[in-house]
Protein backbone atom coordinates (compact mmCIF):
# COMPACT_ATOMS: atom_id res chain seq x y z
CA UNK A 1 0.00 0.00 0.00
CA UNK A 2 2.94 2.35 0.76
CA UNK A 3 4.16 2.56 -2.89
CA UNK A 4 0.63 3.38 -4.05
CA UNK A 5 0.34 6.14 -1.47
CA UNK A 6 3.69 7.58 -2.54
CA UNK A 7 2.65 7.53 -6.18
CA UNK A 8 -0.60 9.35 -5.34
CA UNK A 9 1.39 11.89 -3.28
CA UNK A 10 3.84 12.47 -6.16
CA UNK A 11 0.97 13.03 -8.59
CA UNK A 12 -0.54 15.63 -6.25
CA UNK A 13 2.83 17.33 -5.77
CA UNK A 14 3.96 17.34 -9.41
CA UNK A 15 0.69 18.16 -11.14
CA UNK A 16 -1.09 20.28 -8.49
CA UNK A 17 1.04 21.46 -5.57
CA UNK A 18 4.23 22.56 -7.33
CA UNK A 19 2.59 24.41 -10.28
CA UNK A 20 0.25 26.25 -7.91
CA UNK A 21 3.14 27.10 -5.55
CA UNK A 22 5.26 28.55 -8.37
CA UNK A 23 2.27 30.45 -9.72
CA UNK A 24 1.49 31.94 -6.30
CA UNK A 25 5.13 32.96 -5.79
CA UNK A 26 5.03 34.91 -9.04
CA UNK A 27 1.56 36.30 -8.35
CA UNK A 28 2.53 37.61 -4.91
CA UNK A 29 5.88 38.94 -6.12
CA UNK A 30 4.51 40.72 -9.19
CA UNK A 31 1.61 42.11 -7.14
CA UNK A 32 4.04 43.53 -4.59
CA UNK A 33 6.12 45.12 -7.33
CA UNK A 34 3.56 46.27 -9.89
CA UNK A 35 1.06 47.63 -7.34
CA UNK A 36 3.58 49.28 -5.04
CA UNK A 37 3.40 53.07 -4.57
CA UNK A 38 7.04 53.29 -5.62
CA UNK A 39 6.33 51.65 -8.98
CA UNK A 40 3.00 53.35 -9.75
CA UNK A 41 3.76 56.80 -8.36
CA UNK A 42 7.40 57.49 -7.49
CA UNK A 43 9.08 55.93 -10.53
CA UNK A 44 6.90 57.72 -13.15
CA UNK A 45 7.50 61.02 -11.36
CA UNK A 46 11.25 60.39 -11.42
CA UNK A 47 11.07 59.62 -15.16
CA UNK A 48 9.04 62.80 -15.74
CA UNK A 49 11.65 64.93 -13.98
CA UNK A 50 14.53 63.34 -15.90
CA UNK A 51 12.90 63.23 -19.34
CA UNK A 52 13.56 66.83 -20.50
CA UNK A 53 17.29 66.52 -19.83
CA UNK A 54 17.37 63.10 -21.49
CA UNK A 55 15.76 64.52 -24.65
CA UNK A 56 18.31 67.36 -24.65
CA UNK A 57 21.18 64.88 -24.38
CA UNK A 58 19.78 62.77 -27.23
CA UNK A 59 19.55 65.84 -29.48
CA UNK A 60 23.06 66.91 -28.50
CA UNK A 61 24.60 63.53 -29.32
CA UNK A 62 22.54 63.27 -32.50
CA UNK A 63 24.81 65.86 -34.15
CA UNK A 64 27.92 63.71 -33.75
CA UNK A 65 29.13 61.71 -36.73
CA UNK A 66 30.62 59.18 -34.34
CA UNK A 67 27.14 58.48 -32.96
CA UNK A 68 24.79 58.90 -35.95
CA UNK A 69 26.24 57.42 -39.14
CA UNK A 70 23.18 58.08 -41.29
CA UNK A 71 23.76 61.49 -42.89
CA UNK A 72 20.06 62.27 -43.33
CA UNK A 73 19.24 61.61 -39.67
CA UNK A 74 22.28 63.57 -38.51
CA UNK A 75 21.33 66.49 -40.77
CA UNK A 76 18.00 66.82 -38.95
CA UNK A 77 19.71 66.96 -35.57
CA UNK A 78 22.29 69.46 -36.81
CA UNK A 79 19.54 71.69 -38.19
CA UNK A 80 17.69 71.52 -34.87
CA UNK A 81 20.85 72.47 -32.99
CA UNK A 82 21.26 75.58 -35.18
CA UNK A 83 17.78 76.84 -34.35
CA UNK A 84 19.02 77.95 -30.92
CA UNK A 85 16.17 76.41 -28.93
CA UNK A 86 16.55 73.17 -27.01
CA UNK A 87 13.75 70.59 -26.81
CA UNK A 88 13.44 71.37 -23.10
CA UNK A 89 12.89 75.05 -23.86
CA UNK A 90 10.27 74.13 -26.47
CA UNK A 91 8.51 71.84 -23.97
CA UNK A 92 8.46 74.70 -21.48
CA UNK A 93 7.12 77.17 -24.06
CA UNK A 94 4.18 75.03 -25.16
CA UNK A 95 3.24 74.15 -21.58
CA UNK A 96 4.17 70.47 -21.79
CA UNK A 97 6.82 70.72 -19.09
CA UNK A 98 4.39 72.46 -16.75
CA UNK A 99 1.77 69.74 -17.30
CA UNK A 100 4.31 66.99 -16.63
CA UNK A 101 5.78 68.57 -13.52
CA UNK A 102 2.53 69.86 -12.03
CA UNK A 103 -0.79 68.24 -13.07
CA UNK A 104 0.52 64.79 -13.98
CA UNK A 105 3.05 64.65 -11.17
CA UNK A 106 0.41 65.76 -8.65
CA UNK A 107 -1.99 63.03 -9.82
CA UNK A 108 0.74 60.41 -9.52
CA UNK A 109 1.63 61.67 -6.06
CA UNK A 110 -2.02 61.36 -5.03
CA UNK A 111 -2.12 57.76 -6.28
CA UNK A 112 0.96 56.98 -4.19
CA UNK A 113 -0.59 58.56 -1.09
CA UNK A 114 -3.75 56.49 -1.57
CA UNK A 115 -1.79 53.26 -1.94
CA UNK A 116 0.27 54.06 1.16
CA UNK A 117 -2.87 54.82 3.17
CA UNK A 118 -1.95 58.48 3.68
CA UNK A 119 -5.37 59.48 2.30
CA UNK A 120 -8.62 57.67 1.59
CA UNK A 121 -9.16 56.08 -1.83
CA UNK A 122 -10.83 58.31 -4.38
CA UNK A 123 -11.07 58.54 -8.13
CA UNK A 124 -7.93 59.98 -9.68
CA UNK A 125 -8.14 61.30 -13.24
CA UNK A 126 -5.24 62.09 -15.54
CA UNK A 127 -6.50 65.04 -17.59
CA UNK A 128 -4.93 64.60 -21.03
CA UNK A 129 -6.54 67.69 -22.58
CA UNK A 130 -3.69 70.05 -21.52
CA UNK A 131 -1.25 67.63 -23.16
CA UNK A 132 -3.25 67.58 -26.40
CA UNK A 133 -3.49 71.37 -26.32
CA UNK A 134 0.27 71.66 -25.78
CA UNK A 135 0.98 69.40 -28.75
CA UNK A 136 -1.17 71.65 -30.93
CA UNK A 137 0.69 74.79 -29.84
CA UNK A 138 1.74 77.10 -32.68
CA UNK A 139 5.27 77.21 -31.26
CA UNK A 140 5.76 73.64 -32.50
CA UNK A 141 4.99 74.71 -36.07
CA UNK A 142 7.32 77.69 -35.73
CA UNK A 143 10.07 75.42 -34.36
CA UNK A 144 9.69 72.94 -37.22
CA UNK A 145 9.70 75.75 -39.81
CA UNK A 146 12.88 77.13 -38.23
CA UNK A 147 14.51 73.73 -38.61
CA UNK A 148 13.43 73.44 -42.25
CA UNK A 149 14.86 76.87 -42.98
CA UNK A 150 18.30 75.53 -42.10
CA UNK A 151 18.19 73.18 -45.12
CA UNK A 152 18.92 73.86 -48.79
CA UNK A 153 15.92 73.70 -51.19
CA UNK A 154 14.65 70.25 -52.18
CA UNK A 155 15.22 68.84 -55.63
CA UNK A 156 12.41 67.22 -57.59
CA UNK A 157 12.83 63.72 -56.20
CA UNK A 158 13.01 65.01 -52.64
CA UNK A 159 9.85 67.08 -53.20
CA UNK A 160 8.08 63.91 -54.34
CA UNK A 161 9.14 62.15 -51.15
CA UNK A 162 7.74 65.01 -49.08
CA UNK A 163 4.50 64.89 -51.06
CA UNK A 164 4.18 61.14 -50.60
CA UNK A 165 4.80 61.50 -46.86
CA UNK A 166 1.27 62.86 -46.33
CA UNK A 167 -0.09 59.38 -47.13
CA UNK A 168 2.45 57.39 -45.13
CA UNK A 169 3.12 56.97 -41.43
CA UNK A 170 6.88 57.58 -41.30
CA UNK A 171 9.45 58.93 -38.86
CA UNK A 172 10.46 62.57 -39.27
CA UNK A 173 14.11 61.53 -39.56
CA UNK A 174 13.20 59.53 -42.68
CA UNK A 175 12.03 62.67 -44.47
CA UNK A 176 14.59 64.24 -46.84
CA UNK A 177 16.81 66.78 -45.08
CA UNK A 178 15.88 69.60 -47.43
CA UNK A 179 13.57 72.61 -47.51
CA UNK A 180 10.34 71.88 -49.36
CA UNK A 181 7.41 74.24 -49.77
CA UNK A 182 6.89 75.29 -46.14
CA UNK A 183 3.11 75.02 -46.43
CA UNK A 184 3.52 71.42 -47.64
CA UNK A 185 5.99 70.63 -44.85
CA UNK A 186 3.67 72.03 -42.20
CA UNK A 187 0.81 69.96 -43.60
CA UNK A 188 2.87 66.77 -43.50
CA UNK A 189 4.16 67.33 -39.97
CA UNK A 190 0.80 68.54 -38.68
CA UNK A 191 -0.91 65.46 -40.14
CA UNK A 192 1.46 63.17 -38.28
CA UNK A 193 1.00 65.13 -35.08
CA UNK A 194 -2.80 65.16 -35.33
CA UNK A 195 -2.83 61.42 -35.94
CA UNK A 196 -1.02 60.87 -32.66
CA UNK A 197 -3.20 63.39 -30.78
CA UNK A 198 -6.41 61.85 -32.11
CA UNK A 199 -5.50 58.49 -30.58
CA UNK A 200 -5.10 60.04 -27.11
CA UNK A 201 -8.07 59.91 -24.71
CA UNK A 202 -9.22 63.11 -23.02
CA UNK A 203 -9.04 61.51 -19.59
CA UNK A 204 -7.47 58.42 -18.01
CA UNK A 205 -9.27 57.24 -14.86
CA UNK A 206 -7.21 55.68 -12.07
CA UNK A 207 -8.53 53.89 -8.96
CA UNK A 208 -12.13 54.21 -10.09
CA UNK A 209 -14.84 53.19 -7.55
CA UNK A 210 -12.34 52.22 -4.84
CA UNK A 211 -13.80 52.09 -1.32
CA UNK A 212 -11.99 53.23 1.81
CA UNK A 213 -9.78 50.67 3.52
CA UNK A 214 -7.64 51.26 6.63
CA UNK A 215 -3.84 50.96 6.67
CA UNK A 216 -3.50 51.55 2.93
CA UNK A 217 -4.82 49.84 -0.14
CA UNK A 218 -1.42 48.39 -1.08
CA UNK A 219 -0.97 46.68 2.30
CA UNK A 220 -4.35 44.97 1.97
CA UNK A 221 -3.55 43.81 -1.56
CA UNK A 222 -0.26 42.30 -0.37
CA UNK A 223 -1.94 40.74 2.69
CA UNK A 224 -4.63 38.99 0.67
CA UNK A 225 -2.10 37.89 -1.95
CA UNK A 226 -0.10 36.12 0.79
CA UNK A 227 -3.25 34.25 1.81
CA UNK A 228 -3.09 32.56 -1.60
CA UNK A 229 -0.19 30.48 -0.28
CA UNK A 230 -2.76 28.51 1.71
CA UNK A 231 -3.82 26.82 -1.54
CA UNK A 232 -0.48 25.14 -2.45
CA UNK A 233 0.25 24.51 1.23
CA UNK A 234 -2.99 22.54 1.51
CA UNK A 235 -2.14 20.29 -1.43
CA UNK A 236 1.50 19.82 -0.42
CA UNK A 237 0.61 18.99 3.18
CA UNK A 238 -2.12 16.65 1.93
CA UNK A 239 0.43 14.83 -0.24
CA UNK A 240 2.85 14.68 2.69
CA UNK A 241 0.17 13.17 4.93
CA UNK A 242 -0.65 10.55 2.31
CA UNK A 243 2.97 9.55 1.67
CA UNK A 244 4.59 9.97 5.08
CA UNK A 245 4.63 7.20 7.63
CA UNK A 246 6.16 9.31 10.39
CA UNK A 247 6.43 12.96 11.53
CA UNK A 248 9.90 13.16 10.03
CA UNK A 249 8.60 11.87 6.72
CA UNK A 250 5.79 14.43 6.76
CA UNK A 251 8.21 17.34 7.14
CA UNK A 252 10.53 15.88 4.50
CA UNK A 253 7.73 15.26 1.98
CA UNK A 254 6.41 18.78 2.44
CA UNK A 255 9.80 20.50 2.66
CA UNK A 256 11.38 19.05 -0.50
CA UNK A 257 8.67 20.23 -2.96
CA UNK A 258 8.52 23.63 -1.23
CA UNK A 259 12.31 23.94 -1.65
CA UNK A 260 12.08 22.84 -5.30
CA UNK A 261 9.28 25.33 -6.02
CA UNK A 262 11.12 28.14 -4.27
CA UNK A 263 14.47 27.49 -5.96
CA UNK A 264 12.98 27.08 -9.44
CA UNK A 265 11.02 30.32 -9.06
CA UNK A 266 14.09 32.06 -7.66
CA UNK A 267 16.28 31.04 -10.61
CA UNK A 268 13.61 32.04 -13.13
CA UNK A 269 13.08 35.39 -11.40
CA UNK A 270 16.82 36.11 -11.35
CA UNK A 271 17.01 35.24 -15.04
CA UNK A 272 14.03 37.48 -15.85
CA UNK A 273 15.48 40.31 -13.76
CA UNK A 274 18.79 40.23 -15.64
CA UNK A 275 17.56 39.46 -19.16
CA UNK A 276 16.66 43.11 -19.96
CA UNK A 277 20.12 44.55 -19.15
CA UNK A 278 21.71 41.60 -20.95
CA UNK A 279 19.51 42.09 -24.01
CA UNK A 280 20.29 45.81 -24.09
CA UNK A 281 24.00 45.10 -23.77
CA UNK A 282 23.97 42.72 -26.73
CA UNK A 283 21.46 44.61 -28.88
CA UNK A 284 24.20 46.54 -30.66
CA UNK A 285 25.88 43.35 -31.83
CA UNK A 286 22.65 41.55 -32.70
CA UNK A 287 21.35 44.50 -34.75
CA UNK A 288 24.72 45.82 -35.91
CA UNK A 289 23.78 45.52 -39.60
CA UNK A 290 20.64 47.59 -39.03
CA UNK A 291 21.59 50.16 -36.42
CA UNK A 292 25.32 50.85 -36.87
CA UNK A 293 25.28 52.89 -33.65
CA UNK A 294 22.21 54.79 -34.85
CA UNK A 295 19.52 56.88 -33.20
CA UNK A 296 17.78 53.88 -31.63
CA UNK A 297 20.93 52.93 -29.76
CA UNK A 298 21.47 56.49 -28.54
CA UNK A 299 17.94 56.48 -27.14
CA UNK A 300 18.54 53.10 -25.46
CA UNK A 301 21.78 54.37 -23.96
CA UNK A 302 20.16 57.50 -22.51
CA UNK A 303 16.91 55.87 -21.44
CA UNK A 304 18.21 52.38 -20.69
CA UNK A 305 17.96 52.93 -16.95
CA UNK A 306 14.17 53.13 -17.26
CA UNK A 307 13.47 49.52 -18.43
CA UNK A 308 16.22 48.28 -16.11
CA UNK A 309 14.60 50.04 -13.14
CA UNK A 310 11.14 48.80 -14.14
CA UNK A 311 12.45 45.24 -14.38
CA UNK A 312 14.08 45.58 -10.98
CA UNK A 313 10.85 46.87 -9.42
CA UNK A 314 8.83 43.98 -10.91
CA UNK A 315 11.13 41.01 -10.34
CA UNK A 316 12.98 41.88 -7.12
CA UNK A 317 9.85 41.11 -5.03
CA UNK A 318 9.53 37.77 -6.85
CA UNK A 319 13.16 37.01 -5.96
CA UNK A 320 12.51 37.90 -2.32
CA UNK A 321 9.33 35.83 -2.05
CA UNK A 322 10.98 32.84 -3.77
CA UNK A 323 13.97 33.11 -1.44
CA UNK A 324 11.69 33.08 1.64
CA UNK A 325 9.82 30.03 0.28
CA UNK A 326 13.15 28.27 -0.32
CA UNK A 327 14.23 28.99 3.27
CA UNK A 328 10.94 27.57 4.53
CA UNK A 329 11.60 24.41 2.51
CA UNK A 330 15.11 24.10 4.00
CA UNK A 331 13.73 24.58 7.51
CA UNK A 332 11.10 21.87 7.02
CA UNK A 333 13.74 19.46 5.72
CA UNK A 334 15.95 20.31 8.70
CA UNK A 335 13.06 19.71 11.10
CA UNK A 336 12.49 16.30 9.51
CA UNK A 337 16.02 15.21 10.47
CA UNK A 338 15.67 16.66 13.95
CA UNK A 339 12.42 14.78 14.49
CA UNK A 340 13.97 11.54 13.21
CA UNK A 341 17.08 11.91 15.40
CA UNK A 342 14.93 12.65 18.43
CA UNK A 343 12.81 9.57 17.72
CA UNK A 344 15.93 7.39 17.38
CA UNK A 345 17.29 8.69 20.68
CA UNK A 346 13.99 7.85 22.43
CA UNK A 347 14.01 4.35 20.97
CA UNK A 348 17.58 3.78 22.20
Amino acid sequence: MSPVRKIIALIIIIFIGLPILCGIIWTVGIARGALSPEFISDLPREIIMEMPEIVNEIFLEGTSEDVIKDSNTRAWFEAASRVGKTPKELMEEIGLLSWLENELSASLREVGEILRGERGPREVVFDMRPLKEALRHEAIDAYLVSILQQFPPCNESELEEWGDATFRNISWTDLPACQPDLALAQEVLRTERERAIFEMPDEVEILEDVKYVPFGLYRWIVFFSYLLFLIPIFFLFLAALIAAGSPGGFFRWSGVPILIGGLSSLLLALFSKNIVPLAMRWSRFVHSDYWEVELQEVIIEKMGWIPVTITDYLFSPVVNVAAVVSVVGVLLIGISFLVRNKKEQIQK
